[in-house]
């Protein structure tokens, strides 16, 4: 009876995976992302008047705010299940959503709403993505 050859595993692949380098989608897409987002909340919170330096301060913040929530999300998702990971970014979808709502003056319930609509939206894309392509 024939067995199977099994190839020998690296010795040190799991210590070589936790020193692995980010590539640059890793960071450009959260960079990206907080950039657009942080320019259109400074944007709506701006209301056709003439540009601040808290409206340029909330900007700034909530763009950086982003990236990193982006960036962290993008470095853990491969050890979450795919519930979990798919409600992490419909999480992440809702309050971004739901901020930028908030900016525009509207009442606590609609940006909420819009929010969790949105964010339920993501979090069942994203699961029928993770599902249908997890290997």
């Amino acid at each position: 009876m024939a067995t199977h050859a099994a190839m020998p595993g690296r010795s040190g692949s799991r210590a070589h995976a936790r020193t692995r380098h980010h590539t640059p989608l890793a960071w450009a897409l959260p960079l990206v992302l907080g950039v657009v987002y942080g320019f259109y909340a400074a944007f709506i919170r701006r209301d056709g008047g003439p540009s601040t330096g808290g409206q340029v301060l909330l900007g700034l913040v909530s763009g950086v705010a982003l990236a990193v929530l982006c960036f962290a999300l993008g470095r853990i998702q491969r050890s979450l299940p795919r519930e979990l990971r798919a409600a992490a970014y419909g999480a992440l979808t809702a309050c971004a959503i739901g901020f930028l709502v908030s900016l525009t003056d509207t009442s606590v319930l609609r940006s909420t709403a819009l929010g969790l609509v949105v964010g339920a939206g993501v979090l069942c894309v994203s699961f029928y993505v993770f599902y249908t392509r997890e290997t």
